[in-house]
């Protein structure tokens, strides 16, 4: 990679961050904050804080995240200690410049919902700039990186403590409420950072890989892989096909198998991300996953 396009690369990593955590501020102030659900992390801790103090919830994320930060240097590096900087203080900082925004939602289960929605494409994306917006965003990356898990159960697991303190706090039924909300956040955020798309991997086992192939090249016009294989009951032996194909195409190669050849053993995924030479929602190209 040149020192050009590794500098662009940073810069669209830190655009993400700042757009995530945007997303995360407004997720606090529009849905999570009126509704009073603590869906984990440091707003949780601080709308807590609001609903007992009266707390500006923007000054207490700064003050807890200090720490938090410091930590993130010590452990996860310099360049993810910046980025963590930036999302630090962008989230805060959008909860406090859109704190007066008269559109808020105080239904616990709609603020659940969307809220969780909106929040989990915010982290999603922050995460997918190799940021974090402090707090215990920054101890979810941390399990991750030593676990192994899912940013999304990483942070699902840090949150459930800070839904525990919130039951204690407000009631059972907002805890639960907020417990909906991490469970969204935690989808969301696994889909955004898989880039998940409508694209399907076909895989085709057929003893007729002629009239297949002509399929794939003369109805869809996709590349393929074939594999030779062994049928385990008949122990004659077949061609395993691999194709990445987009939602249409998949549904039209259906209806053409079953038309033209339906004697074939055909499983259809959902591909959440592509990645390789020449394809990205468009075609296989020789030296690509060509084989």
């Amino acid at each position: 990679m040149t020192q050009h396009a590794a500098k662009t690369k940073l810069i669209i990593e830190y655009c993400f961050i700042v757009i995530g955590a945007a997303l995360v501020g407004l997720s606090y102030n529009l849905f999570l904050l009126p509704a009073k659900l603590a869906a984990g992390g440091v707003s949780g801790i601080s709308t807590i804080m609001y609903d007992l103090y009266q707390f500006n919830p923007a000054y207490v994320q700064w003050l807890i995240n200090l720490p938090l930060f410091i930590l993130g240097i010590a452990l996860l590096g310099k360049d993810f200690s910046l980025k963590t900087l930036v999302g630090t203080f962008f989230v805060p900082f959008t909860i406090w410049l859109s704190a007066d925004i008269p559109f808020k939602v105080d239904n616990p289960l709609l603020a659940a919902i969307y809220g969780g929605i909106l929040l989990g494409v915010g982290l999603g994306i922050v995460y997918r700039g190799k940021g974090s917006t402090g707090g215990t965003a920054t101890i979810a990356q941390l399990l991750r990186k030593f676990t192994g898990l899912s940013s999304g159960y990483s942070q699902f697991i840090v949150d459930g403590l800070v839904v525990i303190s919130s039951a204690i706090v407000f009631n059972l039924e907002l805890a639960l409420y907020a417990m909906i909300s991490i469970f969204v956040t935690s989808k969301v955020i696994d889909f955004v950072q898989l880039h998940s798309s409508s694209s399907k991997l076909v895989l085709i086992i057929t003893d007729r890989e002629e009239q297949i192939q002509s399929l794939i090249k003369d109805e869809i016009d996709r590349g393929f892989t074939k594999i030779h294989s062994f049928g385990g009951y008949s122990n004659k032996e077949k061609t395993l096909i691999l194709c990445v194909m987009e939602q249409q195409e998949a549904i039209y190669f259906k209806k053409a198998l079953q038309d033209h050849q339906s004697s074939s053993f055909v499983v259809f995924l959902n591909a959440s991300e592509i990645l390789g030479r020449g394809f990205s929602l468009a075609k296989f190209y020789d030296g690509g996953p060509h084989s």
